[in-house]
């Protein structure tokens, strides 16, 4: 027990907790038809990892995590305005920023030097689960001890703060979100602020993508953001469930795929690992293709007395 809570707890706690975040709040991107802003913000924080570098001097987690959010939030933001000022649709503002972002983040590494210095990139790609240790943990006893809490890996409790802010801002506006999601026009008919909502939206998103990706890797966000919402949508079409499903699917992809870059090797007798954060989305794509199996819409296109009416998905999640 000793040795698993030195060696994968806090990895397997950092790979649930990217996962929950990414995936609750990525039921209002997959309503709103925004999926891809998780990828867009992955791309655009570059310019932040350099700029944390160049103002402290150090590859240290925190002042590059820090930046990577500020660049992340900047990015969203200007996005938003971008889509109002300009009138583009939602791919094309994205496509602009992230790739613009992606461009300054570069410039500022000549400018800075930061190039002549190894930032990890692996890490930034695929993440660094497997680097998340917890040496101060001497037994089941620890997991209630402040003092061995507080030596867990920085990551894991920046995911944990992020997580209890995403859980409190989906609480505190539940029944707005799902207003601003399915009907803008009357939200703001009787006295909501659609716009204001999206931005925290997009604040919430940034936030989290950064914290995620600094378990799962940049390049692999976008598979917690548009996965476990997209498995609960095929399950259900109840707004309540949506979440609920979401949820457990999100549980299943950050413990199952941890599980099965171990458990993997270890049956087929490998001499070699799993990357964690790569065995996530195979799990998550193996639930998404049982979720099509099982899936209410499956079984209606299935169907030989279908009409072309039936095999519409439906328009909103009651």
């Amino acid at each position: 027990m000793t040795l698993f809570l030195q060696l994968d707890f806090a990895a397997l706690l950092a790979a649930v907790m990217a996962c929950l975040a990414c995936g609750l709040l990525g039921n209002l991107l997959l309503l709103t038809r925004q999926s891809l802003l998780g990828d867009a913000v992955s791309h655009a924080v570059l310019p932040g990892l350099v700029l944390g570098f160049a103002v402290t001097g150090t590859r240290a987690t925190l002042p590059m995590v820090l930046g990577a959010m500020v660049a992340a939030v900047a990015a969203a933001l200007l996005i938003a305005l971008v889509r109002r000022l300009a009138r583009l649709e939602a791919g094309a503002a994205m496509g602009v920023v992230f790739s613009g972002f992606f461009a300054l983040g570069l410039v500022m590494m000549e400018l800075t030097g930061a190039r002549a210095v190894d930032l990890d990139v692996d890490c930034v790609l695929y993440g660094q689960l497997e680097a998340l240790i917890w040496p101060a943990a001497t037994g089941p006893a620890s997991l209630l001890d402040p003092a061995a809490l507080a030596e867990l890996p920085v990551e894991t409790r920046i995911l944990a703060g992020v997580l209890a802010l995403v859980v409190a801002g989906l609480a505190l506006l539940w029944k707005e979100l799902r207003l601003v999601a399915f009907d803008p026009g009357f939200a703001a008919s009787i006295g909501f602020a659609p716009r204001r909502i999206s931005l925290v939206v997009l604040v919430l998103v940034s936030v989290a993508c950064v914290a995620a990706f600094w378990a799962v890797g940049s390049i692999l966000v976008i598979a917690a953001l548009v996965a476990p919402p997209a498995i609960a949508r095929l399950l259900t079409d109840d707004y309540r469930r949506q979440f609920l499903f979401s949820a457990l699917a999100a549980l299943a992809m950050g413990g199952g795929g941890h599980g099965a870059a171990i458990g993997v090797p270890a049956l087929l007798g490998l001499e070699f690992g799993l990357n964690a954060a790569g065995m996530m989305a195979v799990v998550a794509a193996l639930m998404l293709a049982a979720a099509w199996t099982a899936s209410p819409l499956r079984r209606r296109v299935n169907s030989a007395t279908a009409s072309p009416r039936d095999l519409q998905p439906t328009a909103s999640i009651r």
